[in-house]
C-alpha cells in the first residue's frame, strides 16, 4: 500500500455497505468522503450475475484494485447470491471432509467470478445438542455438532476457500454458540462457566489460528459476565466484546497470540446502537484493539462513525501510532488478494449446477 495520508488511513479502517446495486450519486459521494477498505455487498446490491460483477468493478476502479470486497456468503438462511446462482446448503448440513472441502471450494470460485475477493465466513460458533435450543440467530450456520466437528469442517472448508483464491474470516470471536438471544436484536449475556468458555467456544479459534490459516477474524457483540476478561464500561454496564481491550488485545492478540485483522461485527446491530451512539462505539472498538469497523447500510452512520474517528484523532484521543498498527495489518492482508477471475457466466452455470449436486447429497 503506497504512503497514505491521515484522512487516508483513517478511511482505511472502514468496511462499510453501499446503497444500492450500482454506483449512484449518493454512493460515489460516500466512496469519495470515507475511501474506505472495504466495502460489504447485501442481497439489496445483487440482483443479476453480471450486474453484480460490473458494480465490484466499479468499486475497484474507484477505490483501488487493493480493496476488500466481502459478503457474508453462509449457505442456508445466509445466501447472498441465491438469486444468481442454485441456493447454497447451510453449514450444519455439511457433515465429511468432502463435503466441507467441496463446498470451500464452490464457494470460493463463485465469489471470484462474481469479483468479489472475500467472504465473511466460515461461523466457528459452536452450537451443540445443549445450545441448539437458543434463539439466537445461529441455527444451521455453524458446522457440526460438538467442537471438534466444528473446527475440522470449518478448516477445511477455509483452507478450500483460500485455495480457491478468497480470503475468509471465522467469527464470531470469542463465541456466540451458546447465547440466548440474536445480537442483531440485544446484546447477548452468553453465561458459559470460565471453563466452558475457554475449553469449547475458543477451541477453533485456538485451533485455526495456531494453524495460521485464518487470516481475518469478526468480533462478536456479547458479554460474558462469567469470565474474569469481561469489562464494564463507565456507567457499569457489561462492555460488550467488539469494544473490550481484554478481549481484543489482551485475549485475542496476547494470549492467543494473532496479529492478523480483526473487524467488528457490524457496529448498527441492535446490540451496539442500543447502548452506544455509532460514533462512540467506533472509537471504543478501535482504542480496543479492532482493526477495521464494520458499518453495513446507512449512510449517515457511516458518516458519523467516520467523523468521530476523524475527529478523535485529530484530538489525540487516539493516537496515529495506533491507526498505523491496524494499517500494517490491513496492508498485510491486502498483499495476499487474488485478483478476479475472468467473468464467465457458463461457469457460473456449472457451479449452479455443482452446488445443486452438492444439496442433493446432504438430503
Amino acid at each position: 500500500m503506497p504512503q497514505l495520508t491521515t484522512a487516508q488511513k483513517i478511511g482505511q479502517l472502514f468496511f462499510i455497505g453501499i446503497p444500492g446495486p450500482e454506483i449512484d450519486a449518493v454512493t460515489s459521494d460516500l466512496l469519495e468522503e470515507i475511501q474506505p477498505g472495504g466495502v460489504c455487498l447485501f442481497s439489496r446490491n445483487i440482483r443479476e450475475r453480471r450486474q453484480t460483477r460490473d458494480l465490484l468493478d466499479a468499486l475497484r476502479e474507484i477505490s483501488g484494485a487493493d480493496i476488500l470486497l466481502s459478503v457474508d456468503q453462509e449457505g442456508g438462511l445466509v445466501d447472498r447470491l441465491r438469486r444468481i446462482v442454485t441456493p447454497m446448503p447451510a453449514a450444519n448440513k455439511i457433515t465429511t471432509a468432502y463435503e466441507a472441502k467441496e463446498f470451500g471450494r464452490i464457494v470460493g470460485e463463485t465469489l471470484r467470478l462474481l469479483g468479489f475477493n472475500m467472504n465473511f465466513a466460515p461461523v466457528v460458533d459452536i452450537v451443540n445438542d445443549d445450545r441448539e435450543r437458543f434463539s439466537n440467530g445461529l441455527h444451521s450456520r455453524t458446522f457440526g455438532r460438538s467442537k471438534m466437528e466444528a473446527t475440522e469442517l470449518a478448516f477445511l472448508f477455509l483452507v478450500s476457500m483460500q485455495a480457491a483464491g478468497c480470503l475468509g474470516c471465522v467469527k464470531h470471536f470469542p463465541g456466540l454458540g451458546a447465547s440466548e438471544v440474536d445480537s442483531h436484536h440485544e446484546l447477548p449475556s452468553v453465561s458459559v462457566s470460565e471453563e466452558e468458555f475457554f475449553g469449547t467456544d475458543l477451541f477453533p479459534y485456538e485451533a485455526l489460528l495456531a494453524d495460521g490459516v485464518a487470516k481475518s477474524v469478526m468480533i462478536a457483540h456479547a458479554a460474558f459476565p462469567n469470565i474474569r476478561l469481561q469489562e464494564a464500561d463507565q456507567n457499569g454496564k457489561l462492555l460488550p466484546s467488539s469494544l473490550s481491550p481484554a478481549i481484543i488485545s489482551k485475549l485475542l492478540r496476547s494470549e492467543l497470540g494473532y496479529d492478523g485483522l480483526v473487524l467488528t461485527d457490524d457496529l448498527e446491530m441492535g446490540a451496539i446502537v442500543e447502548n452506544y451512539g455509532i460514533g462512540e462505539a467506533c472509537k471504543m472498538a478501535i482504542v480496543a484493539g479492532a482493526d477495521m469497523l464494520a458499518i453495513c447500510a446507512g449512510v449517515d452512520a457511516i458518516k458519523e462513525g467516520h467523523a468521530a474517528i476523524t475527529d478523535a484523532v485529530e484530538r489525540g484521543e487516539i493516537g496515529e501510532e495506533r491507526i498505523d498498527e491496524s494499517i500494517a495489518r490491513i496492508s498485510t492482508v491486502k498483499t495476499t488478494l487474488e485478483n478476479p477471475l475472468p467473468f464467465d457466466d457458463e461457469r457460473l452455470n456449472s457451479l449452479s449446477d455443482e452446488i445443486a449436486e452438492l444439496g442433493a447429497r446432504l438430503k
